[in-house]
């Protein structure tokens, strides 16, 4: 698990790390991206909070940097913030308490987490087709 935690927050710097990019200016692939991060960290703070206490804020910090590195604008940041909140509540209903299960989840999320953010930072993101 701790892998796969390491992958997400190396990710997560390698996003917040570059130069940022507005999200306003990234493509409408790269920002349903952003969304689908945005949720991963939120069940990411959902699970930690579960396993470590309610005082723990590692996620939703990391949530709060992307966003200040992205400066979206104000539609955009609800949406995000938005993502987020889902994404927590959804892990914090499946999971209310720390077991195997939890921690395999939060396992799975930080992989699928780290491969969002890496594919933001490389432009792996495939961008819309032009219109003809």
């Amino acid at each position: 698990m701790r892998k796969a935690l390491k992958l997400l927050v190396l990710a997560g710097l390698l996003l917040a790390g570059g130069a940022p990019a507005a999200a306003q200016e990234r493509s409408p692939a790269d920002r349903q991206t952003l969304v689908e991060l945005a949720y991963a960290l939120g069940q990411s703070h959902a699970l930690r909070q579960v396993c470590t206490g309610a005082n723990d804020y590692y996620w939703r910090r990391r949530m709060q940097q992307l966003v200040a590195a992205e400066q979206p604008d104000g539609p955009f940041s609800r949406r995000l913030s938005d993502s987020f909140n889902d994404g927590f509540i959804a892990s914090r209903q499946a999971f209310p308490t720390c077991t195997a299960a939890a921690k395999a989840e939060a396992e799975a999320i930080a992989v699928k987490g780290g491969e969002l953010a890496q594919d933001l930072n490389s432009g792996a993101v495939a961008e819309d087709e032009p219109t003809r």
